[in-house]
């Protein structure tokens, strides 16, 4: 684990050689492990992991990480389903760092109970990662043993670098789909609020505006105006036609 860093200057110089590390792995010129060994002088950490998200599988795929192999397990196969995740993916996508964390969702979580904790897990930071078009692209988790708290500079730099990390994960721009119809939108939708992304996501099911009202503790008719709104600034005839090109930008609900 690396020496804590003191001063803002020293985090802010170590955040620009994991940018640098992020790039160098979205071109494919070096690893997503190396990505992480630069993060370490930015939040000095005992365990971190950079895992893609599968849409198809449902699941996410470790890159690079140090976990034991039961919390990556858990990070791969169960994380999605964990009571956090659903604040973590939420609309406000900011990272949650483990102090800060609600003792009542702390004391419903299994990630947190049966995993982090027998591993003396005291600090550290969950981030998920969005690429440019709103795709949910995989998560970032940094977790530290000992009573410590990461310095403010150290928070803020992680969330300046999401963008980068997101970029490490997946570096590819989103297509349209192929049958994308010939008015279709040219690129995956940038232009849509965080609630309309969500209602975006649920239209992938299938689910008629009640479901979805329910599922998001919002009104149907506030749907139908989501909807609605969704397809004019994407351009798209109907519902289905925005699930098919949700589907095929990774858009999908989380759990």
């Amino acid at each position: 684990m690396a020496a804590e860093r003191s001063t803002a200057a020293d985090i802010l110089d170590a955040a620009v050689r994991v940018r640098e590390a992020a790039r160098g792995a979205a071109a494919g010129a070096a690893g997503p492990d190396a990505v992480l060994t630069a993060l370490a002088e930015v939040v000095p950490y005992d365990h971190a992991s950079l895992a893609r998200w599968d849409p198809v599988r449902r699941r996410h795929t470790t890159l690079a990480g140090s976990y034991p192999q039961e919390a990556t397990a858990y990070i791969e196969t169960r994380l999605h389903r964990d009571p956090v995740f659903s604040v973590l993916r939420g609309p406000a996508r900011g990272g949650l760092w483990l102090g800060d964390v609600p003792r009542p969702l702390l004391a419903s979580s299994p990630g947190f109970r049966d995993v982090l904790l027998p591993l003396g897990i005291e600090d550290g930071v969950a981030q998920c990662l969005f690429a440019a078009d709103g795709r949910y692209v995989g998560m970032l988790n940094v977790s530290a043993r000992g009573p410590r708290r990461a310095p403010e500079p150290a928070r803020a730099a992680v969330t300046l670098l999401t963008e980068a990390l997101a970029s490490a994960l997946d570096p590819r721009a989103a297509a349209p789909p192929a049958d994308a119809p010939a008015h279709g939108p040219a690129r995956a939708p940038g232009g849509l609020s965080p609630r309309e992304r969500e209602v975006l996501a649920q239209l992938t099911t299938g689910r008629t505006n009640r479901e979805i009202a329910e599922r998001l503790y919002i009104t149907p008719r506030t749907v139908g105006t989501h909807v609605e709104h969704i397809l004019a600034k994407l351009d798209l005839p109907n519902r289905a036609a925005a699930a098919a090109h949700a589907a095929a930008w990774g858009i999908t609900p989380p759990g």
